[in-house]
Parts: structure tokens; C-alpha cells; sequence
């Protein structure tokens, strides 16, 4: 039997006030958990799990794009059609630029104007961790928490590329990737590793003179698509084109995001995925803990040190290395 240790009063009453959709409260649990303090991140843990079962139930997207595609724009429009449908919408942002350089997220605000002021939406930065893989996990957290305060929508944008659109992509259940119409763009943009991840292909700004471009571009992504093998078996990403200025489109990219859920939740994909994404966050912090031991324990920080020293002058080999600071975690 698995006797369930009592929560502090602590925990249980920061999770009441969250679970009452107290704005302040959530943005403080998430305060709580970007910190590197020892004791907050014990009771970060602690209130995650207290919250746990009130998670679970939203719609998680992920959102990917170059600089200037319009994630922003498209974030503020999406997320102001979805509450007029009478969701309530939490945007987080994934960003490994922040550890340097505080990431865009202020700015991201700036072009979120109708979304930042609406009382039915969230919007958080990723914290600055120094590691995409913190990010990553802190991100998740909060994730849960906005879910816990009822929102039923979280949109995830990445700002970075490569390594934080896979991170994005294990931590959602719809992975949108935005494109921009032009001539050769579309060429140019299309990244195998991101098209085989994405879920739907959308391009934007398909308004004014831009459209015939953007038919044209939306016809060679789906050219691309035809030669890859679609990563699930029950769902064929699509192409669709849009404009964030004018609202055009917009409809279709949830609509889109719904009949995924539909078509993956009958075969069991859906909550198959979900689980998958559980155990490699379990593994993702496991390492993040590993690796702070190793940074934050003075006696071990040396030894690593002149393990170091000898894989780089040669004198052991990094697979000796390796097993030599694998003890120092034993």
C-alpha cells in the first residue's frame, strides 16, 4: 500500500487558490517553481502533486516558426477567437535565447495586445534556466499549473530552433509549424526534422498580394509532405493558409487541431503519447538533477574537474571518464 504523505498547509492552500483560478496565486506557483532554491523547488514538487489530478484536461499546442513569420500575431489572434468560443487560453514560450538575453518574451507582449489584456488569458515567459532542457521542465510545470487554474487551452510557442522544437514537440499534443509564403521561401523552409514533427503545416500572411504566393507555397509543403512518412498512422498533417492581420484561416487551424484529437483519440494515440511525454519529462528532470549535483556539490565539482583534466590530455579514455563520474552519483 502506498501510504500518501500529508500536505502542508502550506501547499493545500496555494492549490485551493489556484484551483479557484486566483491569477496571482498561479503566477506566484509558477515564480515558485523557476527558482533555484532548494526548499521552493521542494515545494514546487509538492504543490505539482497536490494539483496533479485537476491537470490533464486541456488542449496542449505547440507553435513553431522562424523570426517573422507572426507567431505572436497568430498567438494573439488564435487565442482571441478561442475565447470568444469561451475557452480560457495560457500561452507559454519555450525560449533557450533566454538564459543570455532575457528572450523576446516582452516584446511578444507588445504584438499580443488584445490577448495580454484579456482576463480569460495567461501569458508567461520560460524562465531563464541556462539549459533548454530546464526550460523545458519548467515550462511543463507550469503547463500543469495554468491547466489546474482552468485553462483548457495552453499554447506553447518556441521561439529558438532546432533542440527546443522537439522539447516543444514532447510536451504537446498538437505540434503547428508556420511558414511564410515567397518566392523560394518555401524551398528553403522546408527542414525535414521540423516537417516530420509537425502536425499541420500553416502559411501565413495569405492577404493582399501575398495570396497567390501562399497557395503556391502551401502547394509545395504538401509536395514535401507526400515523400515523408506522416508520424501517425491516423493522421495526415495538412497545408492550410491563413492570415493573423485580417482573422482569415484562423477558424481552420483549431478546427484542424480538434480533428486531430478526434482521430487520434479513438486508436488510443492520443493518451498513448501523453504517457510517453510523462515518462521522458521524468527522465529530462532526472537528468537536470544529476547534473546540478554535479555543479552545486564542492567535493565532486573537483573530481569531476581532474576527470576532465585527464579524458582531455588523453590519460583515460571519456568511456572511463564517464563511469568515473557515474560513481561520484552512486
Amino acid at each position: 500500500m502506498i501510504h500518501k504523505t500529508p500536505t502542508p498547509p502550506d501547499i493545500a492552500a496555494r492549490a485551493k487558490e489556484i484551483r479557484a483560478g486566483n491569477r496571482a496565486a498561479l503566477a506566484r506557483a509558477i515564480t515558485l517553481i523557476e527558482s533555484r532554491r532548494a526548499d521552493h523547488q521542494a515545494a514546487a514538487r509538492a504543490l505539482v502533486q497536490e494539483l496533479l489530478p485537476a491537470t490533464g484536461r486541456a488542449i496542449r499546442v505547440g507553435i513553431t516558426g522562424s523570426p517573422g513569420v507572426g507567431k505572436s500575431t497568430t498567438i494573439d489572434a488564435l487565442g482571441m477567437y478561442l475565447i470568444e468560443q469561451g475557452h480560457k487560453v495560457a500561452v507559454l514560450a519555450v525560449d533557450p535565447s533566454s538564459a543570455r538575453t532575457g528572450g523576446s518574451i516582452l516584446g511578444d507582449k507588445t504584438r499580443m495586445a488584445r490577448l495580454s489584456a484579456e482576463p480569460h488569458a495567461f501569458i508567461r515567459p520560460s524562465p531563464s534556466s541556462g539549459t533548454l532542457g530546464g526550460v523545458a521542465a519548467k515550462t511543463r510545470e507550469a503547463m500543469l499549473l495554468c491547466e489546474a487554474a482552468g485553462f483548457d487551452v495552453v499554447l506553447v510557442e518556441t521561439v529558438g530552433i532546432g533542440q527546443s522544437e522537439t522539447a516543444v514537440c514532447d510536451m504537446t499534443d498538437f505540434f503547428l509549424a508556420l511558414m511564410l509564403p515567397g518566392a523560394g521561401d518555401e524551398l528553403q523552409g522546408i527542414k525535414k526534422g521540423l516537417v516530420e514533427l509537425a502536425d499541420m503545416i500553416a502559411i501565413n500572411k495569405a492577404d493582399g498580394d501575398n495570396i497567390a504566393r501562399a497557395n503556391l507555397a502551401a502547394g509545395e509543403y504538401r509536395a514535401a509532405l507526400h515523400i515523408l512518412t506522416p508520424r501517425s498512422p491516423h493522421w495526415q498533417p495538412p497545408v492550410a493558409t491563413y492570415s493573423a492581420v485580417t482573422g482569415n484561416g484562423i477558424a481552420g487551424l483549431w478546427q484542424s487541431i480538434l480533428d486531430h484529437r478526434n482521430a487520434t483519440q479513438a486508436p488510443g494515440e492520443f493518451d498513448a503519447r501523453r504517457r510517453e511525454q510523462q515518462v521522458k519529462w521524468m527522465w529530462t528532470m532526472l537528468e537536470d538533477r544529476w547534473k546540478a549535483r554535479l555543479k552545486s556539490d564542492p567535493a565532486i565539482r573537483t573530481k569531476v574537474k581532474h576527470t576532465e583534466a585527464a579524458v582531455a590530455e588523453g590519460r583515460i579514455t571519456p568511456a572511463i571518464g564517464a563511469d568515473q563520474i557515474a560513481e561520484l552519483l552512486a
